[in-house]
């Protein structure tokens, strides 16, 4: 048995969940409307408030089904009840981060400005506050891709483990290596 797939997804008020003949669920809330195609195998009802997903069958691959489509979709009611939002931040000395027409410009310690296009869906902001490091903050109700466009802005400067610098998200814990001063 399914430990998530069996879980009802409880619907929040002003969302409302369409499902037609071919299995496209779209969700539609306050902050936007998403869609995702599910497998034929499984069917979805609506009982008062909460919507159920049933597969046909318990072979292995209509399991593993089973509980990611129900993590999908309960990603999509999430995002356009509440919205998702991702906080990075950019430890190092010199280290930049604005935003010009939709794009994220990154000053990071290479030879050239970073220059990122945000995807429309992704509204990004850049703080940056005296004596603190530069926060950029992503938001979106689309789980996967806030999550895409934040590993991607993370891959260009990982944190390293000697001095700490890089690109992090708020509140991460970066494991710190002594170095060769340690070794006595």
């Amino acid at each position: 048995m399914s430990r998530i797939g069996i879980l009802p997804i409880s619907i929040p008020a002003g969302v409302t969940i369409d499902v037609d003949k071919d299995n496209m669920v779209t969700v539609k809330g306050p902050l936007g409307e998403l869609k995702q195609q599910v497998d034929r195998n499984l069917t979805l009802k609506q009982e008062d408030g909460s919507l159920v997903i049933s597969r046909a069958s318990e072979t292995k691959e209509q399991k593993s089904m089973h509980g990611l489509y129900r993590s999908l979709i309960n990603n999509m009611v999430t995002g356009v009840a509440e919205g998702y939002t991702i906080r990075q931040e950019l430890v190092g000395v010199g280290y930049r981060a604005e935003v010009r027409d939709n794009r994220l410009v990154l000053s990071i310690g290479l030879s050239h400005d970073v220059i990122m296009e945000m995807p429309p869906e992704v509204t990004v902001e850049a703080k940056t506050e005296r004596r603190s490091n530069p926060v950029v903050t992503l938001k979106s109700i689309d789980k996967q891709l806030i999550g895409q466009v934040a590993a991607k802005i993370r891959s260009l400067r990982p944190p390293e483990p000697y001095k700490g610098k890089g690109i992090r998200f708020v509140g991460e814990q970066v494991r710190r290596k002594a170095g060769k001063a340690a070794s006595v």
